[in-house]
């Protein structure tokens, strides 16, 4: 008597795949060959079930052996699973609540949701939203709030119609008249919403390569004068 592989397996409610693979990886001994050469599992394979139901709960197949026999090491090991869980629940949640307003108001994806629909009603330029994009992503979408709030009090004027089209080589009279009429608006937004929740020191790439990562899109997405216009405004806020 016995079992085949493919009926061990079905037994098992796995797939031959896995038996092949937990024989390789030592989970599983090797059941004895029929004179025809012909593999037969018996009631002791199918522990295979054990294996089954400690993979499905998230226990790594490196492990199963060391927890199996050691109490500590399996509540240290259902532990680590259950926190892993918990975060792929709460992604899952995350992604269920922002699917749900996307449907509610389809706005473009290469921001988070709030901060989208806060960038298309402010009417970023795409350099802008780009610059955005990168920032949410390098510095975290936990900050998303606060610059969907500043965007929310952002009202376009012609002076940011001048610094998209100012050319590289804009002469210094055009960039400080730029600066002069951007500053006012943009210090009082720094002034309403002065600082992100979690800064770049909490960045979860590091606060260096969250910087550089900034830097490196400004210089892609702005030319030298505009780049130059940023500079003066920021020294109007007293950012530098």
């Amino acid at each position: 008597m016995g079992w085949s592989t493919r009926e061990v397996a079905q037994l098992a409610g796995t797939t031959l795949r896995a038996v092949r693979h937990y024989h390789e990886v030592g989970l599983l001994d090797l059941p004895e060959r029929q004179p025809n050469g012909y593999k037969r599992y018996r009631t002791e394979h199918l522990r295979l079930i054990q294996i089954r139901r400690l993979t499905e709960l998230g226990i790594p197949l490196a492990r199963i052996p060391d927890v199996q026999d050691e109490p500590e090491l399996f509540e240290k090991a259902l532990a680590e699973a259950d926190a892993e869980l918990a975060l792929t629940i709460a992604q899952l949640q995350k992604a269920r609540k922002e699917i749900a307003e996307l449907r509610r108001r389809p706005v473009s994806t290469d921001l988070p949701v709030d901060l989208s629909a806060a960038a298309t009603k402010a009417r970023l330029s795409p350099a802008d939203r780009s610059l955005f994009a990168v920032i949410t992503q390098v510095i975290g979408a936990d900050n998303s709030q606060h610059w969907a709030d500043l965007l929310r009090d952002y009202e376009r004027d012609e002076a940011d119609d001048e610094f998209d089209r100012l050319p590289p080589d804009a002469d210094e009279e055009t960039r400080e008249g730029v600066a002069r009429r951007m500053a006012p608006q943009i210090q009082a937004l720094l002034e309403k919403h002065p600082t992100p929740p979690h800064p770049a020191e909490h960045a979860a790439l590091g606060q260096q390569t969250a910087a550089n990562a900034v830097v490196s899109a400004m210089l892609d997405l702005y030319n030298p004068a505009q780049l130059d216009v940023f500079v003066r405004v920021w020294k109007a806020a007293g950012l530098i």
